[in-house]
């Protein structure tokens, strides 16, 4: 048997502000580089950077080519 629902507003969620583009996708801004790591692929060596970004609901942490977050975004990397 259903049962009606009533409102409580300690569970309303805080509205965040997230631009969203016209084809309903959005920018994942990066917060941090959590980790470095480099892949060896038979004659190549390839850095990586573990990047979290915080632009949804939890974080979410990813492994990125080193060179393409120093060009895309270089406050990440002052050293």
């Amino acid at each position: 048997m259903l049962r009606r629902s009533h409102s409580d507003p300690s569970h309303v969620l805080p509205d965040e502000s997230i631009e969203v583009n016209l084809d309903l996708t959005y920018n994942e801004e990066p917060i941090l580089i959590q980790a470095r790591e480099v892949k060896q692929c038979r004659n190549k060596r390839i850095p990586l950077v573990k990047v979290l970004c915080g632009n949804h609901s939890g974080k979410k942490a990813t492994w990125e080519r080193e060179e393409d977050m120093r060009t895309q975004y270089p406050p990440l990397f002052r050293d």
